[in-house]
Parts: structure tokens; sequence; C-alpha cells
């Protein structure tokens, strides 16, 4: 959570210390795309804390930045705000999560939302007896976390890796 909190944080101080309107549209357009990569890397935590931190009031109240953003980056970014999307208990992540090949790094305030409701809202015994009800959803959720950690094929060569790396490294 300090991570998430740091990089959402960082975003809306970089964005705001920018005192020139057309460097500030150049970081826009540089975050939106470093939201693209952990999106493709399937980093999402870092996704929605890069976007989050784009839709904090701080930067969204920019209106002259935002206007000058070229339409192609408004889009992207539109996407990315459609994916962050609370209604239906954040049905269009869950659905993009469950689309996701493993590994991937889910979006961890969710989780830890999810754990806790599950924890507070059922009790762990009922007529002193324990509740498997109250165990299998808390299963559910840590197999789910733990199915986004392990890859279901065999790691591949090292040049993928390298050039993963290299890729990042050139961004």
């Amino acid at each position: 959570m300090r991570r998430f909190n740091q990089v959402q944080l960082w975003v809306v101080t970089e964005v705001c210390l920018c005192g020139q309107l057309s460097k500030r549209v150049q970081l826009l357009k540089k975050f939106i795309k470093i939201a693209a990569h952990c999106r493709e890397f399937k980093n999402l935590n870092s996704f929605f804390a890069i976007i989050m931190g784009m839709s904090n009031p701080a930067v969204s109240r920019l209106s002259q930045t935002w206007e000058k953003l070229p339409t192609k980056f408004k889009k992207f970014y539109a996407e990315f705000e459609s994916m962050m999307d609370p209604s239906r208990n954040h049905r269009s992540y869950r659905l993009t999560v469950t689309k996701l090949e493993p590994p991937i790094i889910p979006f961890m305030p969710l989780l830890l939302k999810d754990m806790t409701f599950t924890h507070e809202g059922n009790k762990t015994f009922i007529d002193n007896m324990v509740n498997f009800e109250k165990m299998f959803i808390t299963n559910k959720v840590l197999v789910l976390t733990r199915s986004s950690w392990v890859m279901s094929r065999p790691s591949t060569s090292k040049s993928f890796h390298i050039h993963v790396l290299f890729k990042i490294q050139y961004f």
C-alpha cells in the first residue's frame, strides 16, 4: 500500500510542480505511456497508481493542460479510467484480470478490501462451529491471488527476459 501511495503522490507532485504548460502536457503523455507499459507487463498495481495520480483533483483541474493533450492520449486515458470504474464491485477490472495470463501484479487496495470485507462481514464461528462458507470465500480470494503469481507455462528463454529489460531500460 505504501508503494502504491508513493507512486500516486509522485505523479501528482511531478505534474503540479511543472511550471510550463507544454512541459506539463509532455509529462502527462509520458505518464500515460508509462501506465500503458505497466498494463502491458501486467503490473496493475502501478498502472492504477499512475492513473489515480492523474485522476487526482490537483491534476484533473488543470484544464488547459488536458485541452492541449493530443486526442490519441485522451482516448488512452479514458480507456484506462474506465478500467478503474468502481461500479458493480469493480467489474471492469475483475473481468480484465480474468483474461490475463499469470504472472500479474494485482491491484492491492482492492485485494485488501476483498479480504477485509470477507473477514469482517462474516463470523468465523456460528454456534461454536467453524463457518466453512467464510473459509471458502477467503480461500477463493487467496487462490486467485496465488494463481496470479504462478506462471501457467514454463519460464521462457533468457532472450525474452533480456528483451523485456532492454524495453524497460530504454523507455
